[in-house]
């Protein structure tokens, strides 16, 4: 066990040295190029340039060791019963592990500098993926779900390499070439700096632009449609007789009541009363008022609220309304059902006037208690903080269900100014923060 422990030291070190110094260290170089091959593994598990996909489309099987590889040892599945020729002993296979972790940290942890091209963008996304995988996780989601469960933090990581990747990259030439931009893998980050850049753009880089943008939408809104099907839906309307219908007929209860009814010489339970489910939920329609900032740091919410509220705009007696503010308010219910033209209507940047966004707020509340206003800011206004909070006060006490979200993103980051974050939680309202399916949550059960 010794002789093993050595051999995954050597990959470790190595491992170590790659990822703070691209210098090669020949010593540690020829030791661990010694260990892949005693496991018989290739030597291109040692090479940063060469891609997971690449070593596991010239060995195949190394796809299932992989998959699951960083898993707790709990959720590991269970090895094959059979052995075979090639199986190593449990030593050598805790090597054999320490070495193909060594690729995937390696290959997603070494990013090193200078400018980013489409391609190796795209290879380390993919290379991503692989290292979610092993995670136990789907390629991407990680990177989605920043900030929940208990791998959130790492996804935040993720997402901040891949950011930086991003802002690397020479992305106006790259989307002028076609042959360039469809090597590109829409992202969170990616999607930014095309909301950014989009002003200067034109012909073939602005629709490769509006196309990434277009295929990025559409892959969130499918996840959330999924979250909002499956979660679940409001308290049942005591107050609405149950419906006198069969399929409504509660069989227990009405036995249950009636047992005094029960003749023992006919040997017959007579019924003169009938029990039936109430089954009835919200029928009136209900107001969704999304107001979003789209400030610069709130990008991920601008993106993920915006669809949410189209998700939502497609439910029978939703009434969806959404504004987007920054220094001026943008009343954008129009295209409610069509998050990418909303995006492409934005304008990100500039400074926080929620007063501003306020006053086109309040008017479209007309039944106050049938009236939910989402509100997602970090809450950092220019010396009007109090004008803001008094105009929310004002609309909670009228019945409206207000629900602050100070952050609804990818990179798992809470940022809220705390002098919000206190009165609003002294109102009873405290910030909804983390990940969407927490909004989902707080929307479907006042919704529907």
């Amino acid at each position: 066990m010794n002789a093993d422990a050595n051999r995954r030291q050597v990959l470790y070190w190595r491992l170590l040295a790659r990822l703070f110094d691209p210098e090669e260290q020949p010593a540690l170089e020829a030791a661990s190029v010694a260990v892949v091959d005693d496991l018989g593994l290739p030597a291109a598990l040692l090479d940063p340039a060469v891609s997971v996909d690449t070593v596991v489309q010239r060995f195949p099987d190394l796809a299932g060791e992989l998959t699951g590889l960083l898993t707790p040892p709990e959720a590991e599945q269970p090895a094959a019963t059979e052995p075979t020729a090639a199986a190593e002993p449990a030593g050598g296979a805790e090597v054999r592990r320490a070495a193909l972790v060594s690729k995937l940290l390696l290959n997603v942890f070494a990013t090193g500098g200078g400018s980013v091209s489409a391609t190796q963008l795209a290879r380390w996304q993919s290379d991503a993926g692989w290292f979610e995988r092993a995670l136990g996780c789907e390629a991407g989601e990680l990177r989605r779900q920043a900030g929940d469960g208990p791998n959130g933090g790492l996804g935040g990581v993720l997402a901040g390499l891949e950011g930086d990747l991003v802002r690397r990259m020479h992305l106006r030439e790259v989307l002028a070439d076609p042959k360039l931009a469809a090597k590109l893998t829409p992202s969170m980050s990616l999607i930014e700096q095309l909301l950014r850049d989009k002003s200067n753009l034109s012909g073939a880089a602005l629709a490769n632009a509006k196309a990434l943008i277009r295929r990025y939408v559409d892959e969130v809104a499918e996840v959330l449609r999924t979250q909002v099907e499956q979660t679940s839906v409001g308290a049942i309307d005591r107050s609405v007789p149950p419906k006198r219908v069969f399929r409504n007929l509660d069989l227990d209860r009405t036995i249950w009541k009636n047992l005094t009814n029960w003749s023992p010489e006919d040997q017959r339970l007579y019924v003169d009363r009938l029990f039936y489910r109430q089954t009835a939920r919200r029928t009136s329609p209900a107001r969704l008022i999304v107001v979003v900032d789209q400030s610069g740091s709130m990008v991920d919410s601008m993106v993920n609220c915006t669809i949410l509220a189209s998700i939502f705009a497609g439910l029978p007696k939703v009434d969806v309304h959404l504004i987007a503010y920054d220094t001026r308010a943008l009343d954008l219910t129009p295209w409610v059902h069509d998050p990418f033209e909303v995006l492409l209507r934005t304008k990100l940047g500039g400074g926080n006037d929620g007063p501003v966004a306020m006053a086109m707020a309040r008017p479209k509340i007309t039944e106050p208690r049938n009236t939910v206003l989402v509100w997602i800011s970090d809450f950092y206004e220019f010396d009007r903080s109090q004008p803001l909070f008094d105009g929310i006060e004002a609309v909670h006490r009228s019945g409206v269900k207000f629900i602050p979200v100070g952050s609804v993103n990818s990179s798992g980051s809470q940022i809220v100014n705390p002098w919000f974050r206190q009165r609003f939680k002294d109102l009873g309202t405290p910030v909804v923060s983390g990940h969407i399916r927490k909004l989902v949550f707080e929307l479907k059960n006042f919704l529907t």
